[in-house]
């Protein structure tokens, strides 16, 4: 493996929540099995490229602040296949099993359609090496269908055919190399798929645009056999002030109005929860509920700013919320946890990137632990069943199995009378999360 640009820094080891080692693991232990899985099988972490290695701190108010000792070269794939031995080596000192980039990630593009696919094959090339060297495996690909200034007024969305045109283009050379480099699953994330302003904006006819181009890549990449998995990543707003895409039930809705939901789940990020007034536990709830919970972004907002902040995770409260619904729902359906998380503009130091992916990794592995203890040994799961018990038997069950008309539950009312009060013990319930922790 090549040890070029992290020399200082070791393969990071678990050594137990007594150390006080920065660069070591005190919860994620990948070995150690968790309610018949290894962490690893359970937490499925993966590297952002896009934060980790093309992130440059650069803010509207600010220039770059993190320099890349990979930038050395003008030449655009000699600069990338730099940047792939420090992501590789990063990834591989993390025992990260998995990775996700986007297209431009990987390599720097250009306006003319086949060069950019020359040199993500050439890329993809020098992956696919790495990939075999250190068993690292990709999670999922994308197209940035957002960045270029063509984009501005969407991708598959846009009122122009030639810019859609140049999405397909872009998206079947980004699926081509997905499939290429054995990528597990493919991911949509619609950053300028909606409106900034209805004035301008037939609406019905672009999510009619937007459901067409979805069925033309899911039909291309089955025909070339690819196996996995879409993720529709749900955002509702920034950059757009309305995307189509804005939170679960509404992509939900969307795939069962257009009939793909046999091919598609949901990639469901943090912080895009809470920019859609959700919490993050609500948005996988109604994913899995739906049984299309695929995959996660993970991130943290903040609660000064109301916008993507892309944060590393820290809150074992709030992570072991989610855990819970993850574990009760079987896991990830092919996805993973992807660090979708950037470290901060003054965080310049190399070893900042790792203790940013330590912590995260660490917080995941706690609240997995504290969430299994929870359905194994509290009385979380048989509180919450007795909570509907009512609908177990009798009338209940008649009314869930559809045998109870309106009038008989007027009948049933009255002979009982006013129903007493029963205590949904939230505080009770909050207070046994934090026993287990």
């Amino acid at each position: 493996m090549n040890n070029a640009y992290f020399s200082k820094i070791p393969v990071i080891p678990f050594e137990g929540k007594s150390t006080d080692n920065p660069l070591a693991f005190r919860w994620y232990n990948e070995h150690q099995i968790v309610a018949g899985k290894t962490m690893k099988e359970h937490l499925r972490f993966a590297c952002a490229y896009w934060h980790s290695f093309c992130g440059t701190g650069a803010d509207p108010f600010g220039s770059p602040t993190h320099m890349f000792p990979w930038d050395t070269t003008n030449d655009a794939v000699d600069k990338a296949r730099q940047k792939m031995d420090a992501a590789f080596e990063f990834m591989h000192k993390l025992s990260l099993p998995f990775y996700c980039f986007h297209d431009v990630d990987l390599v720097d593009f250009t306006d003319d359609v086949i060069d950019n696919e020359k040199r993500l094959q050439l890329i993809t090339d020098h992956a696919a090496q790495h990939q075999k060297a250190t068993g690292i495996s990709l999670l999922w690909g994308t197209a940035n269908l957002f960045s270029n200034t063509r984009y501005m007024n969407g991708a598959s969305t846009n009122p122009d055919f030639h810019v859609l045109a140049h999405a397909g283009a872009q998206v079947k050379a980004a699926i081509d190399a997905t499939i290429k480099l054995n990528g597990a699953n493919y991911v949509f994330w619609g950053g300028r798929e909606g409106y900034m302003s209805l004035l301008n904006t037939n609406m019905k006819r672009e999510k009619e645009h937007l459901a067409k181009f979805l069925h033309l890549a899911k039909d291309y990449a089955r025909k070339n056999g690819f196996k996995g998995k879409f993720f529709i990543e749900p955002k509702p707003c920034e950059p757009s002030k309305h995307q189509y895409d804005y939170d679960c039930e509404t992509v939900i809705g969307f795939l069962r109005q257009y009939d793909l939901l046999n091919d598609f789940s949901l990639n469901i990020e943090v912080n895009h929860a809470t920019l859609a007034g959700h919490t993050f536990q609500h948005e996988l709830q109604v994913a899995a509920d739906a049984g299309l919970l695929g995959s996660m972004d993970a991130n943290r907002g903040d609660y000064q700013n109301g916008w993507d902040t892309d944060q590393f995770p820290n809150n074992i409260v709030e992570l072991t919320e989610a855990m819970l619904v993850i574990l009760e729902a079987g896991g990830f359906g092919g996805g993973g946890i992807n660090f979708d998380a950037k470290i901060r503009r003054n965080s310049t130091d190399p070893e900042d990137l790792f203790m940013a992916h330590i912590g995260g990794m660490d917080s995941f592995a706690r609240a997995l632990l504290t969430a299994n203890d929870i359905l194994e040994k509290s009385p979380y799961k048989t509180f919450r069943a007795n909570r509907y018990a009512s609908f177990d038997n009798g009338k209940g069950k008649d009314f869930e199995s559809g045998n109870l008309t309106l009038e008989d539950l007027r009948t049933y009312a009255i002979e009982k009378g006013e129903p007493s009060k029963i205590s949904g013990k939230q505080e009770w319930l909050e207070n046994i999360i934090n026993q287990y922790i």
